[in-house]
């Protein structure tokens, strides 16, 4: 009986190891969930710090628009990670901890079930041991107590109460005897049915509530197992959106239309210079001092590479009129090339003119944003550069002036016909007309009001050029584009006659005059002339003097070239008193 004592003893050891080793273990995955929860947290915190430092800055190019795409789905598949995290920590991490403390809880109760069952047994088995001791004793007692009886009955020499008071007495012991061995029947049998039931039921019970709590444990375990894949592979799909993001992105960059937006957005609009003419200073030697008077003397500071500053109009100061007009022929086709044969050749710019162009159309750096693809031009087109920027807001005025026109035709139709239902009642109802008169008279208002805006538009673009382009030309012929940084292109010196007339030395302090707007050149001017100068078609040039009525305007190229060009041949813009007006032909 003993050894089946302990080994149920024993077993209890060994079910007692095992299930602390299963709670251990439940305790370890759980820490392991939760430093893998930890790691997704801190990747997903590393990751949008990466996507916000690489953040491009506004007015950004193309290729950073595309690559601002990639970071924003970077920042998606981070916020995946996180969801993994929180998806470990509330469906894994939560869930153990408590079930934890439930299995410590089961696990408690079982045993202490199991060993309170072991005390029962124990306990009767020991009352079973007392009470077949005390019937033995007992049985032993009244055996002596029958001998003595016996002894003193043999003996005559004994009275008869001696033997009376003996036969009492065994008597006695043997009544004590039967009922010491009833209390050890009903002992024993009470102990055998709870043996029977102990290792039966009791016991059996305990062991399968332990297998059954190890059996959950195992499967809650597995199960959490198979959650900690799920949550990786729930955020899959979600997971390859984002990749397919970056995938497409990197996809939609096309390389030739980005590098057309580059040159649209660059492109000054400005025709080419021509070829740079001989310009010939071995004349100089060849004159004579008879060949030094005002006229040749005045030719030679009229070259473009010359620097004069105002030595170029010593007549004109003086209020003369005007050269003769241009021959009576009719001036080029506005379509003419200037590079026709049969037209006149461009004059030839300097170096430096050619260089305070480009720098006066140098285009803003963030127009790319503007010229995306998907992205909105403009209404002021001031993504372009100076060139392209007036040709878009003349075009604009002049298709909405078109509008205009139209409009204003139909409203004279409608008012015509209107006149003629008030003549002719029979014919229609004047007051039908009036509704479309109201609208048209709304569409003439707005069309105005865009007239204006585009005008407006032009004229802040006309001081655009006259305060940004026009001072980049400094007295010394360098160009300074901003305070900061300075682009310093000295003009050659040309030399000059070693014969020189006291009479230009008069005019070397002569006061430049104010540019007061600018002109473009409609047709090339050859400009033979005396106090003329030559333009090509499409030449910008800024305009020094009004025409005084005679068909001639004076303008100036550079700090060293002024001259007349016919008024007819120029697309003029006029600041007076801060208040613009056009004048074409």
């Amino acid at each position: 009986m003993g050894d089946c004592w302990s080994r149920t003893k024993d077993q209890f050891d060994n079910l007692e190891k095992h299930t602390q080793w299963g709670i251990e273990f439940v305790e370890k995955y759980t820490k392991f969930v939760k430093e893998r929860s930890e790691i997704e947290t801190n990747y997903a915190k590393q990751i949008r710090n990466l996507s916000k430092k690489y953040q491009p800055k506004k007015n950004s190019k193309e290729e950073e628009e595309t690559f601002l795409t990639t970071l924003n789905e970077l920042n998606d598949y981070a916020g995946q990670h996180e969801v993994i995290s929180e998806d470990l920590t509330s469906h894994i991490i939560t869930e153990l901890t408590r079930y934890l403390q439930e299995l410590k809880t089961e696990r408690k109760s079982h045993f202490h079930d199991g060993r309170k069952a072991q005390q029962h047994i124990e306990s009767s088995w020991k009352q079973l041991e007392a009470s077949k001791k005390r019937f033995e004793r007992e049985c032993k007692e009244a055996e002596r107590a029958q001998q003595y009886f016996e002894k003193m009955d043999a003996d005559i020499n004994v009275t008869k109460a001696d033997v009376e008071k003996a036969r009492q007495q065994a008597q006695m012991r043997h009544q004590m005897a039967n009922d010491s061995k009833s209390e050890y029947a009903a002992y024993l049998q009470k102990f055998n049915q709870e043996q029977n039931e102990h290792y039966y039921t009791v016991i059996p019970n305990i062991f399968q509530k332990l297998q059954d709590m190890e059996e959950k444990r195992i499967e809650r375990i597995s199960v959490c197992m198979k959650k900690f894949a799920d949550v990786d592979r729930q955020v899959l799909p979600i997971v390859g959106k984002c990749l397919d993001g970056m995938t497409n992105a990197a996809e939609s960059i096309e390389p030739k239309a980005d590098s057309k937006q580059v040159v649209e957005s660059f492109k000054s609009g400005f025709e080419p210079p021509g070829d740079v003419e001989f310009e010939d200073y071995g004349q100089a030697m060849k004159r004579t001092v008879s060949e030094t008077s005002l006229s040749n003397t005045k030719e030679s500071k009229e070259k473009p590479g010359g620097k004069t500053k105002g030595k170029l109009w010593p007549f004109i100061k003086n209020k003369n009129k005007p050269p003769p007009a241009p021959p009576a022929s009719s001036p080029p086709s506005p379509s003419a090339v200037p590079n026709d044969p049969q037209s006149p050749k461009q004059h030839k710019e300097p170096l430096s003119h050619r260089l305070n162009d480009f720098m006066a159309s140098k285009p803003k750096m963030h127009c790319l944003r503007s010229l995306r693809r998907g992205g909105s031009v403009p209404e002021d087109f001031s993504h372009l550069p100076p060139e392209q920027r007036r040709k878009k807001l003349q075009g604009k005025i002049d298709e909405l002036s078109k509008d205009i026109q139209k409009e204003m035709d139909q409203r004279d139709a409608l008012t015509k016909m209107k006149d003629v239902y008030i003549k002719n009642p029979q014919m229609g109802d004047p007051a039908s007309v009036d509704p479309r008169l109201t609208e048209i008279g709304q569409n003439i208002e707005k069309l105005q009001s865009e007239v204006q805006k585009f005008e407006k538009s032009m004229c802040v673009f006309t001081v655009y050029l006259l305060c940004v382009c026009w001072p980049l030309s400094s007295p010394d012929g360098s160009y300074t584009e901003e305070q900061n940084s300075e682009v310093q292109v000295k003009a050659q010196p040309i030399p000059t006659p070693t014969t020189t007339t006291e009479f230009d030395d008069e005019f070397d302090d002569e006061e430049v005059l104010p540019t007061i707007g600018t002109c473009k050149a409609l047709y090339p001017f050859e400009g033979h002339n005396e106090g003329t100068i030559s333009v090509a078609e499409g030449e910008l040039l800024y305009v020094i003097e009004e025409d005084k009525g005679d068909g001639w305007t004076r303008v100036r190229r550079n700090e060293d070239e002024e001259g007349y060009v016919p008024t007819s041949y120029c697309h003029l813009v006029i600041i007076e008193n801060k208040t613009w007006h056009t004048e074409s032909s």
